[in-house]
């Protein structure tokens, strides 16, 4: 097998690449092993004059111009987590605007994904700050510093 796609053959090498069509390239070249075929990889150089290389990107060309609709069925996994992180976080902001509750904690991160990407250790002297819970205003208080 020739291609001019390093990013391919170095997917392929990498065990650790899942991608859905890189599993696809693998099974099947299981598949012709079994079959008793010697299936070997090799990089060609890209518009050099290679006939087969040459009509390979002639054909891709035709497919990306074609009218006709394709359907792919498998989406990747790392799109759907996204998706879906991206989906909580909008739902999350709605539910934290709407909220009545919390709003000392609501004047310090008022907006969710902000929060997220601080790097903020979370201790009880930080929870009580934020959150105006705990003993914070009986100190003041006992100062005459607030009512």
């Amino acid at each position: 097998m020739f291609t001019d796609s390093r990013i391919t053959l170095d997917a392929l090498k990498n065990r650790k690449n899942h991608a859905h069509f890189i599993e696809q390239i693998r099974t099947k070249v299981i598949e012709l092993e079994n079959q008793n075929w010697n299936i070997d990889f090799h990089w060609v150089k890209a518009h050099a004059g290679n006939h087969g290389n040459e009509l390979a990107d002639q054909l891709a060309k035709e497919a990306a111009s074609s009218t006709e609709n394709e359907s792919y069925k498998k989406i990747p996994k790392s799109t759907v987590i996204r998706e879906l992180n991206e989906g909580s976080l909008i739902k999350w902001q709605s539910e934290w605007d709407k909220t009545t509750k919390g709003q000392i904690t609501k004047d310090f991160f008022p907006v969710i994904q902000d929060r997220l990407k601080m790097k903020i250790k979370v201790t009880p002297i930080f929870t009580t700050m934020t959150t105006g819970h705990g003993n914070v205003t009986s100190y003041p208080h006992r100062f005459k510093i607030i009512e």
